[in-house]
């Protein structure tokens, strides 16, 4: 059952971060969520928790979700603030316990240096079915609708260092 409109809107944002990690061919990590049954691939990302900076989180969803050590990356660039994105009405009571209408997230570029041999998706608490590397273009097609504005966004935002890697 969808949530009132008007009830959405009063929800606030889940704080966030989200990851481009790119190879040196300029291809971006991508995952199958694991749960979903149709295509739905996206980059790394996760919440911040209370005792954590938003840099500190997205280098802790790094490891948790594809298993790529800090010292395998550098950092790149960052997005100057927060971007948003809202869930689809039918969604809101479903995910997060229905405390939120979307997220607002910090995304941060990374450069990745290591082989593809540390990258294990097989985590704890697994988020991806499968992985690949990317073109941004060719990932914007896969994701799912309602965050295709933010990855968008986030591409824009990163294209000095992305030049070259948009796909044909």
């Amino acid at each position: 059952m969808a949530a009132a409109t008007e009830d959405i809107a009063s929800l606030p944002y889940r704080r966030g971060v989200g990851l481009v990690v790119l190879n040196p061919s300029g291809l971006v990590f991508a995952g199958q969520r694991i749960d979903n049954p149709g295509p739905a691939w996206q980059m790394p990302q996760g919440g911040i928790d209370d005792d954590e900076t938003p840099l500190r989180a997205a280098f802790r969803e790094l490891d948790e979700e594809t298993g790529i050590p800090e010292e395998a990356v550098e950092l790149v660039a960052e997005t100057p603030g927060w971007l948003r994105y809202d869930l689809p009405a039918d969604l809101v009571p479903r995910i997060w316990g229905g405390r939120y209408r979307g997220q607002e997230q910090m995304w941060y570029l990374l450069r990745f240096h290591g082989p593809d041999s540390l990258i294990d998706i097989r985590r704890e608490t697994p988020e991806f079915s499968r992985w690949a590397w990317m073109s941004p273009d060719d990932l914007v097609s896969r994701i799912v609708s309602f965050k295709r504005d933010i990855y968008d966004a986030v591409f824009r935002e990163f294209r000095d260092h992305l030049r070259g890697s948009r796909g044909p």
